[in-house]
């Protein structure tokens, strides 16, 4: 699913990534953890063809991503990865559907077809009385699920999310973690969660962990007795050593 082979990245005289080697199967669930500093968001950018290794190969989706032209890669970011940020980025000018729909309608698929897939989304996420709401009427739980719903709405193999329930409170940060478990068993994407959350980490099928631009250690799901921490059944042994 992503397989990336010594990658390394600077930004001037600083290197951000040290030679990263990273293996994530379909279906998994993975948490990137460490201080600031230590290069995860610059990683997810890499995974997420936002930004340009320096070197290394990058696989995502069976494409050699490091390798497509400029406009191939936008292509491919559109249809084959979703985003999840701290803050949730929806255009205040835009009602709910309206935010969920954009990434299709940039796609090229058809307003009939966008405006069901969203609909379909907005009440998957509990949310379709609200699809008519602009993000300043929404909470901040509620906004965060539509930022769900709009990385989800070109059927992408691989959610990245960045930091996804850093602003939010106790209650809504459970229940976005349950929803990324909810939705991997109901449409079976990858995601690869940067998160400085204990909580959300302790329930991954694996936690990456960085240190000054290198992995430093894979540990599994630290749940006990959560039907939550169970890895992906494509996940063998062998992919969880070699990254």
């Amino acid at each position: 699913m992503i397989d990336i082979q010594g990658v390394t990245k600077s930004f001037g005289h600083l290197q951000v990534l040290k030679g990263i080697d990273l293996h994530i199967n379909k279906g998994e669930v993975v948490s990137i953890v460490g201080p600031s500093g230590a290069g995860k968001t610059t990683l997810l950018q890499i995974i997420g063809t936002l930004d340009q290794a320096d070197q290394g190969q990058i696989m995502v989706d069976g494409v050699r991503v490091d390798q497509l032209s400029s406009k191939k890669l936008s292509d491919f970011r559109n249809q084959h990865i979703g985003f999840v940020f701290q803050f949730h980025q929806l255009l205040p000018e835009f009602t709910a559907l309206e935010n969920v729909m954009i990434p299709s309608l940039i796609a090229g698929k058809s307003q009939v077809e966008t405006k069901q897939r969203a609909q379909e989304l907005l009440q998957y996420m509990g949310l379709l009385d609200r699809a008519r709401h602009k993000p300043n009427e929404l909470s901040g739980g509620e906004k965060q699920r539509v930022a769900v719903a709009r990385a989800l709405v070109n059927h992408p193999a691989v959610i990245l999310a960045d930091e996804p329930s850093g602003s939010l409170d106790s209650k809504n940060k459970t229940e976005l973690h349950q929803l990324f478990f909810d939705l991997r068993k109901e449409f079976g994407q990858t995601f690869v969660i940067v998160t400085h959350d204990e909580g959300l980490a302790s329930i991954t099928d694996r936690t990456i962990h960085m240190k000054d631009g290198r992995l430093i250690q894979t540990t599994p799901c630290q749940a006990e007795n959560d039907a939550q921490c169970q890895p992906s059944a494509q996940c063998s042994e062998d992919d969880t050593r070699h990254s």
